[in-house]
Parts: structure tokens; C-alpha cells; sequence
């Protein structure tokens, strides 16, 4: 039995019920497509077939949209529902970038309400038919998750529309929001139907499901996941302003990648993540990733692209050539200007109508040459600025018209009813110049589909009286607001804004000499053409791959509730260190050396008084006495203020200033590095650092003895981080001579001598013991932050190598569960002090029982 797939595209443009029966051609295959669903008008699947696929290894890709890619119809004498493909979905074009052999499956709602008596029938039938998986929300639910969430609040405040006035605007609501959560668990539920999670890769598209990532996550840990931003993203001035900021990003990133129409847009959200969440990007061969929690959340940007085999389709249709001529021959004698737009208040149209008005004004010459013809498509969503958006247009075309009309001309015609898709196209083919002047738009495509359709078919040119490969010419004018502008370098690009700027574009296009048409035409179509939908997909699947290739050779641990949901990616050695395990290699071990870092190890981060408890005394001292044990305090801070800290610790040892000073004991004399004993290079360093710490508020510069650092962790964050980064370019320039090393830390740059670090002091340490012949059979190393993962490194290195004697028991320990190059974590502080005290009160146990195994002399 056929499936009900329409593939008439008149029939289908013009909303006209369609003979299945005779409707059986499929689209053809143009361009770098492939092939536009090439199993859609096949025999249908059943149930036996759809849990077989699901259970094999075949590719299966499940995409997730706010509707599904079909038109529904109920057929009035019979009551029964009747679907049809929607073949002007992107989401059904863009199977052509996926394989042949990929299985595609579409979760989303229907343009129509089911009675909830049908819809399980209606769900078992779409998905045996077409692979579709209905998402059913109540009309109370949909009005507020849709058109309310959505429509009024994400969609303004993504297009930089704020409520200037508490009265006017709609501000944000919280059960709005609550609806928007209920709506993306629903779609959460329906993609948990069909999935399977080893194999298949989930693809959500738009604003409509950005908690989908976490809801999914959330049931499936390692799941392989998507998103795409079809919108703008706006700034984090404009971004900031949303109460559920946090909650958004966070959930986009439990994505693995995570796609943009433009540069400016994903350079919007890292800066959101920046500010927001302190979250930093890093660019590696082409490729932009946020490290969040042990994953790499990958970037992508790429520009949707449109499908060819379905434009010229349509131009190659009778009825398309025959509208292009009744045009043609309507507007005999005048150049032809087009506007496409959806009636939404950021697509610009009065703004377009007043700039045609100024050029009409202006230029008398053109009146009566030149005609505007503007298509206006219906919205979807009715509100308040909706409706004054349609006052507006109206109103200043009826002017236009009355202002510079005569009998028999008319300059403005304004279209504000459905048309059907080859009338559309006709349009295309016979203007001459297209306008797209949104004020803010994520892609639009329209630039796009012009450029096509002005470049025609053979069989269209033929139909017209062209000659076969005469060239073509088309113009552009694109507001520098829309996703589709950096890829036409041909087009005039304008501010909408600007009403003059948009005028004189439009003069400047009627008057280009057909040489520049004709020049500009062929670079828009060579990359329109290449830049496809399939293109789009394509490259949008393979870096899904890419980002989820290493999903299953990672442990994951989830944190966090609610909306704060996120995962975390460790190694599959990293695990906790238990205190039993501790104490039993420590009882057995003879020599012992234990490392351990300050600030966020035995010290909390946050602390203000940062000098030591009594308690974290005692215990290093029950530690340091016990002649088995070498005990160093291994810190970036300087000597003066570890030794003022632990001078109640007499057999301590400390390594200032990551190890450029190095005592043994409290009695012993420091040791300074032979690495470098001119440090003139700091008054170069200094100024500069100077400099930068005078335009950032809240950053100082710390002078140490051998290094000299710069902090900025009470200024602004993402201007902090800005200039840290110029900072650190400027001074790797400044001392590209001197024998130092400059590095960026956790809110810090700091330049040092080279060969000092604590994986270096470390190494010295356990090598000095080794020739003073304590071979070491115990190693315990504790700390928190990126320098002390050099001293991981190192005693992992040491540990598998053949320096020391024995085989040495060696716990690398990093504070917080994140992902680090040590092999144990502990969770704070306060477990580290307490692991440490339980591995001394082995110390202590040993100490009396030797003492009582000392013999008491006895007085004669």
C-alpha cells in the first residue's frame, strides 16, 4: 500500500486535496543532494519491522521539532484523519545529508488537535506510516508553552525586544515557564519511546526545546545529542535580562553539540556561558569546544542551506511558467521589486515600504518604472505587535499608493493572503531585485530561494524564449541584521534602520549595469547552489559523531536537581579514595612521602583567614615526627607566609613559590633554585602588568620573590578574562627573550623562572630521598588546581618507571570530582583533613607502641 505522500507540489502549494492514487512521482535528485526521503512513498512498515530496525545497527538519527514535517486533513464524509508529508519542511529536506541507509525518525506535535480517544490509533498509524512520533499536548497547555513562552517572551528577547515600561510588553511570567518545562517533558517521553540509546543520535531543533537536552540526559546518561538554534542568539546584555538564564544554558549544555546560524550568534552564547557560568571556550584545529564537567560541548557554525531538487521542481512545472509570463506581462514595462516576509514585527516591511517611499520621492523619474510587489505570509502567532505590525504596513502602502499612484498604476502591491508555492516562485523568477530587510532574523532563506529561481531551469528558459545557458542576473539587498547576510558578499548590504541607507540601495540596484547583475548573480548562485540543505546536514551529523565518539569509554556521574541537571565525564580508573584502603597501604608501607597542596587542599578556597586550624597543625605534626614519614606543604604562596603559618610544625617541610625555595625542616636553611638567580626580567614584567591592572577594575598585581602574578578574581568576568588573555600575549611578547615561563592559571597570569613547577619539585624531592637511600614504598599527593596536575603527572610518570627500588603504592589525589590526571578524587577539604587524620593516628599508634616496647631502667 502506498503511504499518503503528496507529490503533486502544486496541488500541495495550493492546499488542494490531492488522488493519492495518482500521486506517486518522488522529487528529483539535483545539485549535491541525494535525494529528497527516498523510502517515502514506499509500502509500509510494520510493527514487527519497526522493532527489528530498532534493534539493529543500523544508523538511526530521531529528529525533534516543535511540529512534525506533515500536513493533516480530516476527511469530512468519512471522519477520518488524512496526512500528507509536508514537502517545505526543513526537517524533511534535510534527510538528503544523511545516508541511504539511515532510519529517521521525527518527534513533534501536529498542526492539528486529536481528540485524545484517536490518539493512540493516530500515533500507532503515523508511526507505522511515516516514522512519526506525535507529541500530544493539551490546547491549554500548547496556548501557554507555545504561544506564550515561546512566542511572547524567548522570541522577543531573542530578536533584542525588551519591555522598556513595566505597562507595556509582556514581562515574564513563571507559569508560562512552568508550561514550557511540562511541554519539553512530554517531547522527553515520546523521544524515550522510540529510542535507542546505544546507538541512535537525537537532533533538536529551536528555542521550542531547549531543556530537551537535560530531560533527556537525565534518563540516559551517555545519550548522543544535538541542538540547533534556528534564531538568533542574543547578546549577554540582552541575554542577562531572562530570570531562567542559568537554567537555559545549563540545559543546552547537556548537549554534545550544540549548532549556530552565525558567528555573531555562537559568539553571543559563549560570552553568555562566560559571564554566567564561568565557563571558557577553546579553539583546536578548527574546532570550538566548552569544557563543562569532563565533556567537551562542541560548537558548530554553519547556515541552513535550501533544497534544490524541490525549486526546480517546481520551475520545471507547466503552471510556473505560464504565472511567470501573466506576471510578466501584468507588469510589462516596469522593473519589478520583491519582498517575501513573514507578518512578524522584526522582518522590517514598513520600514522597506518607507524606503520605497523616500526613493519615490526622491527620484521622480522612477515613478510609473518601477513596481514593489511585497508577499506577505501569514503568522502563526497572533499578538498585540503582530496586529500593529499589520496597521502599520497597511496604512503606509494605502498612502504610498495614494501619494504616487495614477490610473493604471499602482507602485505598491501588497499580497496578504496564502499563495500557492509556484505562484511564489513565479514572483521570484520574474523580479529583479529582492529585499530583505529584517531588523533581526536568524537565516531566512529567501535571499537564497530567489537566487535560485532567477537562475531557472533549462526547461523554464526554454518555455520563456531564452536561449539554453544565456546567463542570468538577480539583486540583492539584505539587512546586515539577517543570518543569510556574511554568506552574500554580492548583495547591497544595509542598516535597516536607516531609511535613507535602504533608499539609496535600492537606487543603486535599479541602476546597476546588467555586467554587475549578471557578476554578482553567479557568486550568490555558486555558493547557494554547493551550500544546500544536504550540505547542511551533512556537516551538522558528522560533527554530532565526531563530538560522541568517545561516549562510552567515560564513566559518568550525575549531579545536581532539576533544571541544574548536569553530567560528569571521569575516566574509568578515577574513583574515590577510601579512608581503609589509605590507612592499610600506609600501616604496610616503610617509607612514606606525602605532598600536599595549600589553598583548596587543607585550606578552603573561600576562606578568608587563611592561616591553618589548630587541628590541620596537630595532624601535620603527628605526621611530620614520625621518622618514616617526608611531609611537604607544596604551594605556589611565598615563604615567609608558609613559614609564619606552620611554625609550630617542626618537621614540616615546605616548597615556596611552587618550589623555588625549598626547607626541609623548620630548623633547616632554605633552598633556593640554581635555575635562575637574575630576576631583572620582573621589572620588565612588572610595568606591563601595571598597565592592565589600571583599566580592570578589581585586578592587583602580587610580587613574590621569584614570580610575579596578576589576579583577577574580583573584576568583571568576562572582562577579566578578556584581559588576562591580552596580557598573557602581551608579556609572552615582551619576555619572549628571558629565560621565564608565562602561564594562565584560575584567575591569574604568572611568570616565573622556567624549570620551576611542582611536578619539578616533586621529582627532586623523591630523587634526593632516593640517594639518601629511603627508597620510598608509599607516595600520597593531594591538591586541587591546575599546577598541582603537573605534580600528578609526574608521580604517575616516577611511579611506572624504574627509579625507585621498590614498587611504590602511589595515591594522585585531586580534590572535586572533575577531570584531572589523577587516578583518586575526594569530594572538599574537610575530607582531605579527615583522611589525614586517620592515616596519623596510625603515626601516633606506632609512636607508643614503640615507646612502650622501650625498656625502663630500673634505680638500684
Amino acid at each position: 500500500m502506498l503511504s499518503k505522500s503528496c507529490a503533486n507540489l502544486l496541488e500541495l502549494g495550493s492546499d488542494n486535496t490531492v488522488d493519492f492514487s495518482t500521486s506517486v512521482k518522488s522529487l528529483p535528485r539535483v545539485m549535491t543532494s541525494p535525494g529528497i526521503i527516498n523510502d517515502l512513498d514506499e509500502g509500509t512498515s510494520t510493527n514487527e519491522d519497526s522493532c527489528s530496525s530498532k534493534l539493529s545497527s543500523q544508523d538511526r538519527k530521531i529528529i525533534v521539532a516543535d511540529f512534525l514535517p506533515l500536513n493533516s486533513m480530516k476527511d469530512q464524509a468519512t471522519g477520518q484523519w488524512c496526512f500528507t508529508w509536508d514537502r517545505d519542511s526543513l526537517l524533511l529536506q534535510l534527510k538528503d545529508g544523511f545516508s541511504s541507509d539511515t532510519e529517521v525518525i521525527y518527534v513533534g506535535c501536529l498542526d492539528v488537535d486529536i481528540d485524545i480517544s484517536e490518539q493512540e490509533e493516530i500515533s500507532q498509524k503515523l508511526m507505522e506510516e511515516y516514522k512519526c512520533m506525535p507529541t500530544f499536548l493539551s490546547p491549554e497547555l500548547f496556548q501557554m508553552y507555545y504561544h506564550g513562552f515561546c512566542k511572547q517572551q524567548l522570541w522577543p528577547l531573542f530578536h533584542y525586544m525588551l519591555p522598556i515600561c513595566l505597562h507595556k510588553g509582556d514581562l515574564f511570567d513563571r507559569s508560562l515557564f512552568q508550561a514550557y518545562i511540562s511541554a519539553n517533558k512530554k517531547f522527553a517521553e515520546k523521544v524515550m519511546e522510540v529510542i535507542n540509546s546505544d546507538d541512535d543520535y537525537v537532533w533538536i531543533h529551536d528555542y521550542y526545546l531547549m531543556l530537551l537536552p537535560t530531560f533527556l540526559r537525565k534518563r540516559l546518561n551517555q545519550v548522543k545529542i544535538g541542538f540547533f538554534l534556528h534564531s538568533p542568539f542574543p547578546s549577554s546584555e540582552i541575554y542577562r535580562t531572562l530570570p531562567v538564564r542559568e537554567e537555559i544554558l545549563k540545559s543546552l549544555l547537556n548537549a554534545d553539540l550544540i549548532g549556530f546560524q552565525t558567528y555573531d550568534y555562537a559568539r553571543y552564547f559563549l560570552s553568555c556561558c562566560s559571564r554566567m557560568l564561568g565557563l571558557h571556550y577553546e579553539s583546536k584545529r578548527g574546532y570550538i569546544g566548552l569544557e563543562y564537567y569532563g565533556r567537551t560541548v562542541s560548537i558548530k557554525i554553519l547556515s541552513v542551506g535550501i533544497h534544490m531538487g524541490r525549486l526546480q521542481s517546481v520551475l520545471n512545472h507547466p503552471a510556473t511558467a505560464s504565472k511567470v509570463q501573466e506576471i510578466e506581462e501584468n507588469f510589462k514595462g516596469k522593473k519589478l521589486l520583491l519582498g517575501v516576509d513573514d507578518m512578524d514585527l522584526f522582518k522590517g516591511i514598513s520600514l522597506k515600504l518607507l524606503a520605497f517611499e523616500l526613493l519615490l520621492e526622491r527620484h521622480p523619474t522612477l515613478r510609473e518604472k518601477i513596481i514593489l510587489v511585497q508577499i506577505v505570509n501569514p503568522t502563526r502567532s497572533m499578538g498585540k505587535d503582530v496586529k500593529e505590525a499589520i496597521e502599520d504596513t497597511l496604512l503606509i502602502a494605502e498612502r504610498i499608493n495614494n501619494s504616487y499612484g495614477t490610473p493604471g498604476y499602482e507602485p505598491v502591491v501588497l499580497i496578504d493572503k496564502p499563495i500557492p508555492f509556484h505562484e511564489k516562485i513565479a514572483f521570484y523568477v520574474a523580479a529583479e531585485c529582492c529585499i530583505v530587510n529584517a531588523v533581526r532574523d536568524g537565516m531566512n532563506l529567501v535571499p537564497y530561494e530567489y537566487v535560485v529561481c532567477r537562475q531557472g531551469t533549462e526547461e523554464l528558459d526554454k518555455s520563456r524564449g531564452f536561449q539554453v545557458g544565456s546567463s542570468h542576473t538577480s539583486t540583492l539587498i539584505v539587512s546586515e541584521f539577517v543570518g543569510c547576510s556574511p554568506s552574500l558578499s554580492g548583495a547591497f548590504r544595509v542598516n535597516p534602520w536607516s531609511i535613507e541607507d535602504v533608499s539609496d540601495a535600492l537606487y543603486r540596484s535599479i541602476n546597476s549595469g546588467e555586467t554587475e547583475r549578471q557578476m554578482r548573480h553567479e557568486k550568490h548562485y555558486r555558493y547557494v547552489s554547493t551550500h544546500d540543505v544536504a550540505h547542511w546536514a551533512r556537516s551538522f551529523s558528522q560533527d554530532l559523531e565526531r563530538a560522541c565518539k568517545d561516549h562510552h569509554s567515560w564513566r559518568c556521574w550525575a549531579l545536581g536537581f532539576g533544571l541544574n541537571f548536569r553530567v560528569l565525564y571521569l575516566s574509568p580508573n578515577f574513583r574515590k579514595l577510601m579512608l581503609n584502603h589509605l590507612v592499610s597501604s600506609y600501616k604496610n608501607a616503610h617509607r612514606r612521602a606525602i605532598f600536599l597542596d595549600y589553598d583548596g587542599t587543607i585550606m578552603p578556597e573561600a576562606s578568608i583567614n587563611k592561616t591553618p586550624r589548630q587541628e590541620t597543625l596537630s595532624i601535620l605534626n603527628s605526621l611530620s615526627t614520625d621518622p618514616n614519614n617526608t611531609v611537604f606543604i607544596v604551594s605556589g604562596r611565598g615563604r615567609a607566609s608558609l613559614s609564619e603559618w606552620f611554625t609550630s610544625c617542626e618537621s614540616l617541610g615546605i616548597a615556596a613559590e611552587h618550589g623555588y625555595f625549598i626547607r626541609w625542616r623548620k630548623d633547616a636553611e632554605w633552598e633556593s633554585s640554581s635555575v635562575l638567580v637574575d630576576l631583572d626580567w620582573m621589572k620588565m614584567a612588572e610595568p606591563v602588568m601595571q598597565l592592565y591592572t589600571e583599566t580592570t577594575d578589581g585586578s592587583y598585581i602580587e610580587l613574590k620573590e621569584s614570580a610575579i602574578v596578576w589576579h583577577h578574581q574580583f573584576a568583571d568576568h568576562d572582562y577579566g578574562s578578556c584581559q588576562a588573555t591580552e596580557l598573557l600575549d602581551h608579556l609572552e611578547s615582551v619576555l619572549a627573550n628571558e629565560p621565564v615561563v608565562v602561564k594562565r592559571g584560575q584567575h591569574i597570569v604568572e611568570v616565573k623562572p622556567q624549570g620551576i613547577g611542582k611536578g619539578l619539585v616533586v621529582e627532586n624531592l623523591i630523587g634526593t630521598l632516593n640517594k639518601r637511600g629511603k627508597p620510598l614504598d608509599f607516595v600520597l599527593c593531594i591538591g586541587d588546581d591546575r599546577s598541582d596536575e603537573d605534580m600528578f603527572e609526574s608521580i604517575n610518570s616516577i611511579a611506572s618507571s624504574n627509579l625507585f627500588p621498590l614498587v611504590p603504592e602511589v595515591f594522585a589525589c585531586t580534590v572535586g570530582q572533575k577531570p584531572s590526571m589523577a587516578k583518586y578524587y575526594v569530594e572538599d577539604t574537610g575530607e582531605v583533613v579527615r583522611l589525614l587524620r586517620g592515616i596519623a593516628a596510625v603515626s601516633n599508634q606506632e609512636r607508643r607502641v614503640t615507646d612502650d616496647q622501650v625498656p625502663i631502667e630500673r634505680s638500684s
